[in-house]
């Protein structure tokens, strides 16, 4: 894989195309490598020059676009698109690896050594003389294996959770941290009881028309229903991700149904555009 050199990938769209025909009978590590070698190419002085001037920074935002482009192919169960996406978000890990091993910081070698490794000592109940029943088990496991490698070096519980992550996802995040070390409601119950304060404190706040304290009403709302997600066992993100997608559905096919009856949205009343969201829900 990497200490290969840059590998001579050039040559007319005929060769280039053989070489694709070869590359089917190959095994998932050889195309792998294969990856690997065009990324070095790519790379290289005589490179392609949007690749050659590309930096960690200005991939950052590729990365978060494909990793949502594979999200959205899970959801529309799209397995071809997934297969795709799968890839350009290897791609990326590949395009890290590359410059920073052009800058002698580590290699792809590396990376998959790191994991590699990370998934045997954190699985002790398959790879050793562990034991663990449940899923539950299995986490607090790996949660107890690493603090156990972090050590104690003296680093606050939630500085280990990005905070540029989307909010939805740092709170999932935050909220777990500090569940694990018992800061946490006993039962289900009382994360409603919580919700239920939460929403009238946003009442007395919007009484006040105190806009500062309506905001901060709210942000307390969706941290207490990322809680309630928690010890329901639902991923929030993937939550309000399969929400917006069926909202989107049901008001696709109400605009669909005035754009027949050649009526703008704007002059559809509010009842009318209701009926036909209603038509759109009993469709499903």
């Amino acid at each position: 894989m990497v200490g290969l050199g840059t590998p001579d990938l050039r040559g007319s769209a005929a060769e280039a195309a053989v070489r694709m025909s070869q590359d089917s009978g190959r095994s998932p590590g050889e195309r792998f490598d294969r990856l690997v070698e065009i990324m070095a190419r790519l790379r290289a002085p005589d490179g392609c020059p949007w690749d050659r001037e590309q930096s960690f920074d200005t991939i950052k935002p590729y990365t978060l676009e494909e990793t949502y482009e594979v999200l959205d192919s899970i959801d529309n169960r799209d397995w071809p698109a997934l297969a795709e996406e799968l890839g350009d978000l290897m791609l990326q890990c590949v395009f890290y690896a590359q410059m920073a091993s052009e800058q002698g910081l580590f290699t792809i070698s590396d990376s998959i050594e790191a994991i590699n490794s990370k998934l045997v000592r954190r699985h002790p109940h398959v790879f050793g003389g562990g034991d663990a029943r449940t899923a539950d088990d299995v986490k607090r496991r790996w949660d107890e294996i690493k603090k156990e490698e972090k050590g104690s070096s003296g680093q606050a519980l939630l500085d280990s959770v990005p905070r540029n992550m989307p909010a939805l996802i740092e709170g999932q995040q935050i909220s777990s941290k500090v569940a694990a070390v018992g800061f946490d409601w006993a039962e289900d119950r009382h994360v409603l009881e919580k919700l239920h304060e939460e929403l009238d404190e946003l009442a007395a706040a919007r009484a006040e028309r105190a806009q500062a304290e309506v905001e901060a009403e709210i942000g307390d709302i969706l941290f207490v229903i990322v809680n309630l997600a928690r010890h329901y066992k639902v991923d929030a993100e993937q939550a309000l991700r399969k929400a917006n997608a069926k909202f989107r559905r049901r008001f696709g096919y109400l605009e669909q149904k005035l754009r027949e009856q050649d009526k703008p949205l704007e002059a559809a009343g509010l009842e009318e555009m209701e009926a036909l969201w209603q038509e759109a829900k009993q469709r499903e």
